[in-house]
């Protein structure tokens, strides 16, 4: 799962690190160059030094004594400023070369020139453009300028990315934990309401949801309010029929929003802890089926609006799921088919655009196939 983007962000990270190293150790070359350079042009200039000396001491043999005191007392001098001298630039070119060695830092034309990579690599797995621009404007202000240790910028480039994305996942809730809350508070079914366009896995993902919570001691009842799609009615009743869980539904083309509010009134007269809405998988684009679903929301009055998104669809499912968000206040998403999804830049964008949490990963066929989703285990995923 994800392992295009996971190859992809390792290749980049290990590029970037091997190009800054490349850099630095040129550098360090030529730093070492100058340095021997330095070097003979000072051991020239002391053998200068005793070439007159001795010229001295030929051409003035008179006062010897006293000249070669005092040439003495020069060259003490002398030597101990060129001691000195060598010293400061020994200290100070070895403690350039330790920190070169040490540490290196990415200047903004390093990462410039990978950044553009990273943002295709990123929009090529499916991330949202707006989520790619904020994950490389992060980073880049994490590592840009930054004294990284030479023998760790490899894992921290990754920490840094691992972070950044951490960061931008929406952290999920329990859903067990606030059906459970909600209804020690006000005694009543919780009501769950689920959208998304045809073909997105809805219904059997409520499927899952009613298996898992019926695993969890939660009674539900399902609400074939899909009277649009032919056969939904019964796909949901067969559903229903293979867990034992009773479905309310009306004819096709009968009002959605009275066969929630009956499933609702069934709930109640039968002590059913949650209710579970299934609704016609209308199109994002379609302006007035959306508002038909603002009826259904009023009238259910539902404690959880989940979104229901395939992985694979990539930013089709990120502009749904902020269709719906925008016309009825979605909660929480739930992505199917993410089994199947190699690329991994549909759950990294859908929670952050929308700023709703992703709840379960539908990763299979069968009833057990629904994932809680995890911001770690997402990571590891990715290789991060």
């Amino acid at each position: 799962m994800f392992k295009f983007l996971k190859e992809k962000l390792g290749n980049w990270v290990k590029n970037l690190s091997k190009e800054k190293e490349k850099k630095d150790e040129i550098e360090e070359e030529k730093a070492i160059e100058t340095k021997k350079a330095r070097k003979a042009k000072k051991e020239e200039k002391i053998s200068k030094e005793e070439e007159i000396q001795k010229e001295r001491e030929v051409t003035n043999k008179i006062v010897k004594d006293i000249e070669e005191e005092q040439e003495r007392k020069k060259e003490e001098e002398l030597e101990k400023e060129i001691e000195e001298e060598k010293k400061e630039q020994k200290k100070g070119f070895f403690q350039r070369l330790k920190e070169k060695f040490i540490t290196i830092k990415i200047s903004e034309e390093d990462f410039q020139k990978y950044s553009e990579e990273l943002e295709m690599l990123l929009l090529e797995n499916n991330v949202a453009l707006g989520v790619a621009e904020k994950i490389i404007s992060e980073l880049k202000k994490n590592i840009v300028n930054k004294d990284i240790p030479k023998k760790e910028l490899e894992k921290e480039i990754r920490r840094e990315q691992k972070n950044i994305i951490k960061n931008i996942l929406v952290e999920p809730f329990n859903l067990l934990d606030k059906i459970r809350e909600e209804q020690k508070n006000k005694h009543e079914p919780y009501i769950i309401l689920f959208c998304g366009i045809n073909g997105s896995g809805k219904t059997t993902t409520i499927a899952k949801l009613a298996s898992f919570l019926q695993k969890n001691k939660l009674t539900s009842v399902l609400a074939a309010a899909d009277t649009f799609r032919a056969a939904s009615i019964e796909q949901l009743k067969k559903h229903g029929e293979n867990l034992n869980i009773p479905v309310i539904s009306h004819d096709y083309g009968s009002d959605p929003a009275s066969v929630g509010f009956d499933a609702i009134s069934y709930a109640k007269k039968h002590g059913i802890k949650v209710v579970l809405i299934d609704t016609a998988g209308r199109m994002h684009t379609a302006k007035n089926l959306l508002k038909e679903m603002e009826k259904i929301v009023r009238v259910t009055n539902p404690d959880l609006k989940i979104f229901v998104g395939e992985a694979i669809t990539g930013n089709d499912a990120v502009e749904q799921a902020k269709a719906f968000n925008e016309e009825i206040k979605i909660d929480a998403i739930i992505l199917a088919k993410s089994d199947v999804d190699e690329k991994g830049g549909t759950a990294l964008s859908v929670g952050n655009i929308t700023g709703k949490p992703i709840l379960y990963l539908g990763t299979g066929q069968k009833y057990s196939d629904l994932e809680p989703f995890n911001k770690e285990k997402f990571l590891e995923k990715l290789g991060l």
